[in-house]
C-alpha cells in the first residue's frame, strides 16, 4: 500500500511541479522531456531486465550446485545461531541460507551484478515459506532492509569513479564510507528487529554483533596501514579473489561429492529466464516513475529549497551540494551514480560536495528500486513496514555521511 502511494505520488507531483514550470515560468521543454523520460526508462527497464539473465543464470547455476552438494550444511555451521534468532522463520539447513549469505557477501564486496541475481533467488525461497503469499513475511523484510542497507566493505566503483573525475587520492573515502554504511546497516537491524520484536540482548546476536565490528575494525587497520594508491587495487583484487574462491569451492565441493555438476548447472540456470521475464513490469513502473519525477525538476527544487532553509538558520550549506546524490540513491541506482559523478564534475573530485555525494551513494542501496524488484519478483503488493524500515536505514546512513564528511575532509578551526 506505501508504495501505491509513492507511485502515485511520483507522477502526480512532477505534474504539479512541471505545470508551474510550464505556466509560471514559461518552460515549454518540461513536458517533452517527462515523455521522453517513458519511452527511454520503459525502454532501460526491459534492458536491464535481460541484462539481468546473463548473471542470474550463471549464480542461479552455481547455487543449484552447492544445494546439491550440500553446502548449506557447511554455512548454516558458521551463522546459523545468529541467523536463526533474525529469521526465526526459516527452518534450520533450509536452501534458503546459501543465495541469503551469498547476496550479502556480494554486496559487501561492492559487486552489485553478482548481488542481484543470488537476492532474487533468495526472495524466491523466502517467498516459498511465506504463509500469506500477497504480504511480506518477517523474514522477506528482515533480509531486504539489510539488503538496501548496503553494508560496503569494499566500494570498488565509486573508488575508480574518483580516480576518473581527478581525485588526489581516490581511496581517502574508503574508511568513511565503511563506517556510514556500518552505521545505516546497524540502525536498519535494530529498527526492524524492533518491528518485529527479536531480543536484540539475546547474547549469541550480541556476541556475532561484536564480530562483525571487529571485521570491520581489522579491515579498517589493514587499509589504513598501506600506501593510499595501493588501496584501491588491493580492495579490488581481494573482493574477486574471494568471490571466484566461493565459484571455485561450489564446484569443487559438487565434484568430490559425485554431482553432476554440468548438468546441475544448466538446470539452476534455466531459472534465470522466467524470473527476468518476470521482473520487467515492476521495472517498468518504478523506473518510469522514478523518471518522470526527475525530469521534472522536482529534486532541483527540493534541493534548492533545503539550501536556503540552511542559510536561513545560519548554518554551513556545503552539504546541500551533494544532496541529490542522497534523494536519488533510494530511488535509483543509476540515477543516484549519474548525480555523484555530475557533483564531482561541477565542484570538483576532492571538494567537500564530492566526498560526501562518494560516500553517500556508498552508504545505502536503491530502497525503493530493491524492493520494488524483489517483491515484483515473487508477487508480493502489501510491503507492510519494509519501506519505513528501509528508508530510516537510508537516513542514518545520509546523516552518517554528512557528520563523516566534515570529520575527515573539513579543516579544524
Amino acid at each position: 500500500m506505501v508504495l501505491n502511494y509513492i507511485w502515485v505520488g511520483f507522477f502526480l507531483i512532477a505534474f504539479v511541479v512541471a505545470l508551474v514550470k510550464l505556466v509560471f515560468l514559461g518552460d515549454y521543454e518540461v513536458f517533452p522531456a517527462m515523455m521522453k523520460s517513458t519511452f527511454d526508462m520503459s525502454k532501460t527497464a526491459f534492458e536491464l531486465s535481460i541484462g539481468l539473465t546473463g548473471a542470474m543464470a550463471l549464480w542461479l547455476g552455481i547455487m543449484r550446485i552447492g544445494e546439491k552438494a550440500g553446502i548449506i550444511r557447511v554455512v548454516y555451521k558458521l551463522v546459523g545461531p545468529f541467523f536463526k534468532r533474525l529469521f526465526p522463520g526459516i527452518p534450520e539447513n533450509h536452501p534458503v541460507m546459501t543465495p541469503m549469505l551469498m547476496n550479502f557477501s556480494a554486496n559487501m564486496m561492492g559487486l552489485d551484478n553478482a548481488a542481484t541475481p543470488l537476492g532474487l533467488k533468495a526472495m524466491e525461497g523466502l517467498q516459498e515459506l511465506n504463509p500469506k503469499k500477497d504480504s511480506a513475511s518477517n523474514e522477506q523484510i528482515m533480509f531486504l532492509v539489510l539488503n538496501t542497507s548496503g553494508l560496503t566493505l569494499l566500494p570498488i566503483s565509486i573508488m575508480v569513479y574518483r580516480q576518473q573525475a581527478g581525485a588526489t587520492d581516490p581511496s581517502d573515502v574508503f574508511l568513511p564510507i565503511l563506517l556510514a554504511t556500518f552505521f545505516s546497516t546497524f540502525v536498519g537491524l535494530v529498527i526492524t528487529a524492533i518491528y518485529q520484536r527479536i531480543k536484540l540482548y539475546d547474547p549469541v546476536i550480541l556476541a556475532y554483533l561484536l564480530g562483525m565490528l571487529l571485521l570491520v575494525g581489522g579491515i579498517i587497520y589493514t587499509f589504513l596501514g598501506m600506501e593510499p594508491e595501493a588501496v584501491g587495487k588491493a580492495s579490488s583484487t581481494l573482493a574477486n579473489v574471494i568471490l571466484f574462491s566461493v565459484i571455485a569451492g561450489i564446484i569443487s565441493l559438487g565434484a568430490i561429492r559425485k554431482v553432476n555438476v554440468y548438468d546441475s548447472f544448466i538446470e539452476g540456470a534455466k531459472e534465470a529466464f522466467s524470473i527476468a521475464i518476470k521482473i520487467i513490469p515492476y521495472l517498468v513502473a518504478m523506473l518510469v516513475a522514478i523518471g518522470v519525477f526527475r525530469s521534472s525538476g522536482t529534486l532541483d527544487w527540493i534541493t534548492s529549497g533545503i539550501k536556503s532553509g540552511v542559510l536561513a538558520m545560519g548554518w554551513n550549506a556545503d552539504f546541500v551540494d551533494a544532496l541529490p546524490t542522497a534523494l536519488m540513491k533510494p530511488l535509483s541506482g543509476s540515477g543516484a551514480r549519474g548525480m555523484m559523478v555530475e557533483t564531482m564534475n561541477t565542484h570538483g573530485a576532492d571538494s567537500l560536495p564530492g566526498y560526501l555525494a562518494s560516500i553517500m551513494q556508498g552508504s545505502t542501496e536503491t530502497t525503493l528500486f530493491v524492493l520494488a524488484l524483489y517483491f515484483g519478483a515473487v508477487g508480493v503488493r502489501k510491503t507492510r513496514y519494509a519501506i519505513v524500515c528501509g528508508l530510516l536505514a537510508d537516513l542514518a546512513g545520509i546523516i552518517a555521511a554528512i557528520v563523516l564528511s566534515y570529520l575527515f575532509f573539513v579543516p579544524k578551526g
